[in-house]
């Protein structure tokens, strides 16, 4: 049986993405548990870790760092037992090394780079609302097979030091890393669990792997 963890430490849509899961394991008859838990036993048992993520980047470390050993066990879960992780918006940030929201900031530091504010002329921000994600690599095609319309609220974004870590990007006042992979660790920029259809086929493909 699958268990998929939910992390909650107080930042994120933990509901929605909790629904989306166990909608996706009815329809598609994968025996999956899916929880919404910052309990360390629950972390360690898990077959999937999903981290999401809303506000602002050191609201949401911080709010990973007051539950003691949560991150340790983050850690051994994704770099150790190399189990599938995916990270959601600001989620997806925390994987990288630093972000320069607000000041200069320690992410996880899972995947190599930085998070920058978006930049183009006259850009309006937050990016918020559909656009498309093109995939650029063929690694992870289970997971994203073709290009699609997904739903987006930001103001940065992923700057990958290694393109190899890219899987797709999206254009808004410049192209930018909208998912991201690294052997079992993957992260979105935008919302799956509110992009229809093509939002919950990727959630589906994750919990297959």
């Amino acid at each position: 049986m699958k268990k998929i963890t939910i992390v909650d430490y107080g930042s994120g849509n933990v509901l929605s993405a909790q629904k989306s899961f166990i909608k996706i394991a009815k329809a598609n008859d994968i025996d999956a548990e899916v929880l919404i838990s910052k309990k360390l036993n629950d972390v360690k048992d898990s077959t999937h870790i999903v981290l999401p993520g809303q506000g602002a980047f050191s609201t949401c470390m911080n709010g990973l760092k007051k539950t003691d050993g949560l991150i340790d066990e983050l850690n051994e879960f994704a770099l150790i037992k190399k189990r599938p992780f995916l990270g959601i918006c600001v989620g997806m940030q925390m994987l990288a090394n630093t972000s320069e929201e607000n000041g200069v900031h320690d992410g996880l530091g899972w995947i190599d780079g930085q998070i920058k504010l978006l930049h183009g002329h006259n850009l309006k921000l937050p990016h918020m609302g559909w656009n498309l994600a093109i995939p650029t690599s063929s690694k992870y095609n289970n997971l994203i097979a073709t290009k699609n319309d997904y739903y987006f609220v930001h103001s940065y974004y992923f700057n990958c030091a290694d393109r190899d870590n890219i899987l797709a990007e999206t254009k808004y006042g410049t192209n930018f890393a909208s998912i991201v992979g690294k052997e079992n660790i993957y992260g979105v920029q935008f919302h799956p669990e509110k992009s229809s259809s093509q939002g919950l086929n990727l959630l589906k493909e994750f919990i297959r792997i």
